[in-house]
């Protein structure tokens, strides 16, 4: 029997496993919740797929995504990142991987994990949507703008509103999954 998906996730079977294991689902793991934003971050202007292929480079090159190792990048890094082929070669982005690291960092500190700061927006539950068709699922919302402008506050890089709301999407703090995908009903219940 097949399941019924969000149709962006019918484009290829790793997107589908993207789709049915990680997208949409509450994270709230500092380490996979930087992970995620330094892939969105690396999506702007480029397509999900394309990120999704290259997911492994990156996990190699950003050192699983550790914070605390990414926020100690030096210049030398930064010039054999952009020597990668495995990765978005985009000096802007390495940097502001970097950056936000340390913004992480001080979020950490500041709250006690990043995951605590990004769920208060929300009091620790997801925003459920309820959209039928893709067409309905938007770009960004009042709360990405929230977010976006609370973290380029605290210095983050390449936080837009849009980038955000990828995220939030990403990491279950928005569920956008369609009413008729098998995961909204498996988050929902």
């Amino acid at each position: 029997m097949t399941k019924n998906r969000c149709d962006w996730a019918e484009a290829n079977e790793q997107m589908r496993q993207y789709h049915d294991q990680i997208w949409g689902r509450p994270e709230f793991d500092d380490q996979k919740l930087f992970a995620k934003l330094v892939l969105d971050m690396n999506q702007a202007g480029l397509s999900w797929n394309t990120i999704l292929q290259k997911w492994a480079h990156f996990e190699v090159a950003y050192e699983n995504f550790a914070i605390d190792k990414v926020a100690a990048f030096s210049s030398e890094k930064v010039e054999e990142l952009m020597q990668d082929a495995g990765i978005i070669r985009n000096r802007r982005k390495i940097e502001a991987a970097i950056h936000n690291a340390q913004q992480v960092q001080a979020l950490q500190e500041e709250f006690g994990s990043f995951s605590q700061h990004l769920w208060h927006f929300v009091n620790g539950q997801p925003v459920i949507n309820h959209w039928q068709y893709a067409a309905e699922v938007p770009a960004s919302s009042e709360l990405s703008d929230e977010i976006c402008k609370d973290l380029k506050r605290r210095g983050f890089k390449f936080v837009g509103t849009t980038i955000i709301y990828s995220f939030l999407q990403a990491v279950g703090i928005v569920n956008d999954h369609l009413v008729t995908c098998f995961c909204y009903e498996e988050l929902t219940n």
